[in-house]
């Protein structure tokens, strides 16, 4: 197999993009550098698809490996043919390299291979052949009696051959994979409850049965966790007779053979004793390992939008983490997240210190100029809101409030890194800071966690941990390249994200920050320990400097383009400093001067005069501003040495420098109001903010504690295949509720308004 003509092939991209691509993985260099700094050489191929070539890479490669690995088995045991050779050679999965393998893998002790040591192998083969039709099986097995080998009777013999016969069908790769196909096509996923009689969240599954080609993916991990917690069995009902009758028509060749009955009665036994129970295992793996590569889809989809909230600069915060019993821990913080007080209060059951609580509010709003409060999503979150707003509505402040997620947090709080941080700092507190600094710079600090703490997927704990740490991995990677970091500020957690950058070089660059002071140039990084030019490469571009000595370490232009960046600057007549005050808007309009593009004048044809030639000439004067702009950058690309793609991207920054992604996510939504769960009522139309993405709909947050639910059905009034269609999360939405069920705090919306 060709790797590059098929990467190319599957992409729908020129083989010169997979020979480059594959060329720069292959030198170590990492997904976002070549994503950012490598667009000529990748032909401009976005950071998701350069992910999905190198995991495609992977694959194939290991399924090269695998190939060659069992030719060779093969050919050691002497039984490597050039049909079957060409048959491995050709696999494109490794499902097909596997199936030819299984007649040749070595196995325990069998019933075939018992037979096979007591050398009934030629008689198997006489009766698989079928080309008797008269005579008897006995008089066959006859010669093959040995009491010695332990066949001791023709009845033995024959035995013996049927059960190697059993072996050859349920080892037989086409068919093996047509068994395969007619289960996935026809067979069924049952489950029923291990006790009847008990109430449990798996009600619906009691009794149930799926198509195995159409049941949900969410579906699929609900039963495997029912099944897990022993409160579902669960089965795969294939289609029997249909496949033992597709089994006849390929191992029966001749019906009015004498073999004919032992043949049919050995499928059976085949497909039942062998066939049956492995293709039972691999199609609950195939629906389990499908079922998690889309949670594991989802999650990581749900955990970039989560990232890539954007910041909310400005905000003075008083930040509550909820709490009942133990009170509500209250952090304040400035504007770069720094904490100015801490202290503890009870607004909430058993005390419910109401006045003490707006006492402490108001002085530390006055003391600390607040214009932000933050509440946590948890434990005591509706109470402590309701005395929040409350309070606000008494007094006269400009203050906005709004609810954060605490999911993770007290995962942060407790951790070793947290401790690192705040040595004198209890957990609580500690948690409460957080929930303040993920309203500031969300980014910034869910990095400090684990990104499958942050809770915005659908069975995060049942699904292959390592498959998802994977994923969300090179997410949360993309987002902190993607926005970039202040060299100067970021912390370990964040750095350690930076292409290139691991969790000892993080720690070595803050170190270094600590001991010399703020780095006023992005090649004084080139000092910190275990930073040698290879990684400087990759990272250099991704870190900013906003008061170094050279405007470009304030951008994402990376160094290696600095002498062409500066050479645009000249070109153009810009100063450096304008980079510093916020970039140059008109910069494309000054290209177009300086590189204009000249249309070539419409020749007036003789004869043609009056209104017909005013036209042709009026003709000449219009073009294209977009052309014109394209023109005049290829040509100052030629001058500066590089490609259109990286002028493009010098420009951008240029114009508008260290521009934040983040600034086209959807705003945070601030609250005026609380409702209760007892206020919702049916037909009442509500602003809300979308929580979580799955399979089956997604949650919003509509002011109460609990999320109300948008079945996927009541989206969009458009057919979507999966929520994510149609919505985020972070997304503002609009919702009506369909129903409240109080007994059990369900909400359930619709976005069909």
């Amino acid at each position: 197999m060709n790797i590059i003509e098929k990467l190319a092939q599957e992409f729908s991209v020129k083989l010169s993009q997979v020979e480059n691509t594959v060329q720069l993985i292959d030198e170590g260099n990492t997904i976002p550098f070549i994503a950012r700094y490598r667009k000529e050489v990748t032909g401009d191929l976005s950071d998701v698809t350069l992910r999905d070539m190198d995991e495609r890479l992977t694959y194939l490669r290991n399924l090269e490996g695998r190939k060659e690995e069992v030719l060779r088995l093969i050919q050691e045991q002497g039984k490597l043919t050039e049909d079957l050779q060409a048959a491995i050679e050709k696999a494109e999965v490794l499902q097909r390299v596997e199936d030819l393998y299984k007649p040749y893998k070595q196995k325990k002790a069998t019933r075939a291979s018992k037979a096979r040591e007591k050398g009934l192998e030629p008689l198997a083969l006489i009766f698989y052949e079928q080309k008797l039709e008269e005579g008897a099986m006995a008089d066959l097995a006859a010669p093959y009696i040995d009491e010695e080998k332990g066949v001791e009777t023709a009845e033995q013999a024959i035995q013996g051959a049927l059960d190697i016969i059993a072996e050859m069908v349920a080892d037989h790769p086409e068919l093996t994979a047509m068994v395969r196909e007619k289960t996935q096509k026809s067979g069924l996923m049952a489950t029923e409850a291990v006790d009847s009689e008990e109430k449990t969240v798996y009600d619906m599954y009691y009794g149930h049965q799926e198509s195995l080609a159409k049941i949900p993916n969410h579906r699929v991990l609900a039963i495997n966790r029912g099944e897990k917690e022993k409160k579902l069995k669960v089965k795969v009902v294939a289609p029997i007779e249909e496949l033992q009758q597709l089994l006849e028509k390929e191992v029966i060749t001749n019906e009015r053979s004498i073999f004919t009955e032992k043949l049919r009665e050995t499928i059976i036994d085949a497909y039942k004793r062998l066939m049956a129970p492995s293709m039972e295992r691999e199609m609950r793996n195939l629906l389990t390992e499908r079922a998690e590569l889309d949670a594991v889809k989802v999650f990581a989809k749900n955990t970039e939008k989560l990232l890539m909230v954007p910041p909310v600069k400005g905000t003075r915060i008083i930040s509550i983490d909820p709490g009942y019993r133990t009170g509500c821990k209250v952090a304040v913080l400035n504007e770069t997240g720094k904490l100015l007080a801490y202290t503890t209060v009870y607004p909430t059951e058993p005390r419910k210190d109401v006045k003490g609580t707006e006492a402490v509010l108001k002085k530390l709003i006055d003391k600390h100029q607040i214009n932000t409060i933050v509440i946590g999503n948890g434990t005591a979150s509706r109470e402590t809101e309701e005395v929040v707003a409350e309070f606000l509505n008494k007094n006269d402040y400009d203050i906005q409030y709004t609810i954060v997620n605490e999911a993770g947090a007290s995962v942060y709080s407790a951790s070793k890194l947290a401790t690192e941080e705040y040595p004198d700092l209890d957990v609580t507190t500690r948690g409460a800071m957080s929930l303040g600094r993920r309203l500031q710079d969300p980014l910034a600090e869910l990095v400090k966690i684990s990104p499958k703490s942050i809770g915005v997927g659908q069975y995060q704990h049942d699904i292959d941990q390592n498959l998802l740490d994977g994923a969300l991995t090179n997410v949360v990677e993309d987002c902190v390249n993607r926005v970039g970091v202040d060299l100067n500020t970021a912390s370990p957690s964040l750095l350690s994200y930076i292409a290139g950058i691991n969790g000892s070089i993080a720690k070595n660059i803050v170190a270094y920050r600590e001991e010399i002071g703020q780095f006023s140039s992005r090649r004084e990084l080139l000092k910190v320990a275990k930073l040698g030019e290879k990684t400087y490469k990759q990272c250099a571009g991704f870190m900013r400097i906003t008061e170094g000595k050279n405007p470009l370490d304030s951008t994402s232009v990376h160094p290696e383009s600095y002498e062409a960046a500066n050479l645009v600057l000249a070109k153009l007549g810009i100063e450096g400093e304008q980079i510093r005050q916020g970039g140059v808007q008109d910069i494309e309009e000054k290209i177009c001067q300086v590189y204009p593009t000249v249309k070539k004048a419409a020749k007036v044809e003789p004869g043609t005069k009056g209104l017909a030639a005013l036209a042709v000439l009026k003709e000449t004067k219009k073009e294209d501003p977009k052309k014109g702009l394209s023109k005049s950058l290829e040509k100052l690309a030629e001058e500066a040495g590089i490609g259109v793609l990286t002028l493009k991207d010098i420009v951008d920054e240029i114009k508008k420098p260290a521009r934040d992604p983040r600034e086209d996510a959807p705003a945070v939504v601030f609250r005026n109001d609380v409702r209760s769960f007892e206020d919702l009522k049916a037909g009442m139309e509500l602003m809300g903010t979308v929580r979580n993405v799955v399979d089956f709909g997604a949650f919003v947050d509509i002011g109460v504690k609990n999320d109300g639910l948008v079945h996927i059905s009541e989206i969009s009034n458009k057919f979507i295949k999966h929520p994510m269609d149609a919505v985020s999360v972070g997304d503002t939405v609009k919702v009506r509720i369909l129903g409240v069920d109080h007994q059990r705090q369900k909400i359930s919306l619709t976005m069909k308004i």
